[in-house]
């Protein structure tokens, strides 16, 4: 379809929404969106059990992480996470190389320092194991959120049957609701990511049976690499 077909189809469908809500063309949008755009409050917070002093959070996430079959091993440092990803692999009989994400948090720690063969880049279908960044971590239900961009590539996320990610204890909140304000603070007006994934646990369905099978949609095996870095900054 070229471009001009495309803007017709969307200049119509915009039309009809217009015409649905009393606006004609070209009209602004009335002063309580764009203050509600510019100023999104935060919605009820229920339940309440993430709404503790920050080290019981960071307690609760790993809690809730673990009960939904991920693995969370908590490290001091970041020159750690390395160490921590081959003793990982290891333990559990899988290769020793990885795909990391080009975001220097993680494509930056010293992998020299293990025998793991690393790359970096968009995961392909012979890309066993990847290690990516976390953007925040949830304590009401130990959930993940992974933004996409030019450092994260989405398929990091979904095509390794094993997925690791970093995550440091100081980028843990209590609920949803504290991320999204974390995330327009951090990227600002109008830039957010083209895509993020919020994760809870390995990928499963209980389509077949209603028999829990992990590794459905994506990853099997998610493994938690939590730094303690709320030391550094108390």
């Amino acid at each position: 379809m070229s471009t001009s077909s495309n803007t017709s189809s969307r200049d119509a469908i915009l039309g009809r929404i217009r015409k649905s809500l009393g606006r004609g063309a070209g009209e602004a949008a009335p002063v309580s969106v764009t203050e509600r755009l510019s100023s999104p409050k935060a919605n009820p917070v229920v339940p309440k059990r993430a709404q503790l002093a920050h080290p019981k959070q960071v307690e609760l996430f790993e809690e809730m992480a673990k009960s939904v079959n991920a693995t969370v091993a908590m490290v001091v440092s970041d020159n750690d996470i390395p160490r921590e990803v081959a003793r990982f692999l290891a333990d559990h009989n899988l290769p020793a190389r990885i795909k990391t994400s080009p975001d220097s948090a993680v494509s930056g720690l010293p992998w020299s320092d293990t025998a793991l063969e690393v790359s970096t880049g968009i995961a392909g279908p012979e890309d066993a194991v990847s290690v990516t960044p976390s953007f925040s971590g949830v304590a009401e239900t130990g959930s993940l959120m992974l933004r996409s961009g030019v450092g994260t590539p989405y398929t990091l996320n979904m095509l390794p049957d094993t997925h690791i990610v970093v995550l440091k204890a100081s980028d843990i909140v209590g609920t949803y609701e504290e991320v999204w304000a974390r995330l327009r603070e951090k990227e600002g007006h109008g830039n957010m990511p083209r895509t993020f994934l919020w994760v809870t646990g390995p990928s499963r369905t209980g389509d077949i049976e209603q028999t829990i099978q992990l590794g459905a949609h994506g990853p099997r095996r998610l493994h938690i690499v939590l730094v303690d870095d709320t030391k550094e900054n108390k």
